[in-house]
């Protein structure tokens, strides 16, 4: 093949397979943001498949588990499955169907699985959670990657309705949440900033609902 064609070799290396070409009826736009931004008020806005890729965490006794002011670091990509993660959506992608995991935050545990069927009309699956941008360059190279969305809005903002959000639903112990929260506050900037340089743009929540309602039909 010509130096710099834009074709690449099959999973065998037998064939040459030009760009596009193995496009599949679903695509995933992934959706990520400081927790806390919005992400999954959009999802249920738009009314689209989506997976929630926080079901994808390890359990908490896991071997291994990165640790950060004596407990876990669940805002560490090594608690998180990212091959679980990208498997299914692969085989959304592939198949229109996959198992996924139901994860309790609570407890720190996988608690069951559930199953998303798509319709053969669903033209995206959004992907959404803090390690979206995680996947950014293997679902490109699969040639099944819509869009990669990092949501932007006020720090404090982000900050408060967090803190709602963690206090309502009780989702660990308070001193846990507010030690996280001000952290997460300092560290998102640079958060942000790392998500754009995986290959997401950061759009406000009403752009990001635009762009993704722009790829429905």
């Amino acid at each position: 093949m010509p130096p710099g064609s834009s074709a690449h070799s099959d999973r065998d290396g037998l064939f040459e397979i030009p760009e596009g070409s193995r496009r599949l009826p679903h695509r995933v736009v992934l959706l990520t943001g400081p927790s806390g931004s919005g992400k999954s008020s959009l999802v249920r806005r738009l009314g689209v498949p989506t997976v929630a890729l926080d079901d994808f965490y390890f359990d908490i006794d896991r071997p291994g588990m990165p640790q950060r002011y004596g407990s876990v670091d669940w805002d560490s990509p090594a608690s998180w499955d990212h091959a679980g993660a990208l498997a299914a959506l692969l085989d959304l992608c592939r198949e229109s169907e996959s198992g996924l995991p139901v994860y309790d935050i609570p407890t720190s545990r996988r608690t069951g699985e559930t199953r998303l069927v798509l319709d053969p009309n669903d033209p995206i699956i959004v992907a959404e959670g803090i390690f979206a941008a995680e996947l950014v360059a293997d679902l490109r190279r699969e040639d099944v990657l819509a869009d990669a969305i990092c949501l932007v809005r006020p720090r404090l903002s982000t900050f408060w309705f967090r803190l709602l959000r963690d206090f309502g639903e009780s989702r660990k112990p308070p001193i846990t949440l507010l030690r996280r929260g001000s952290s997460l506050l300092r560290a998102e900037p640079a958060l942000v900033r790392g998500w754009v340089a995986k290959g997401c743009r950061p759009l406000s929540p009403a752009a990001a609902e635009a762009a993704i309602s722009a790829l429905l039909p």
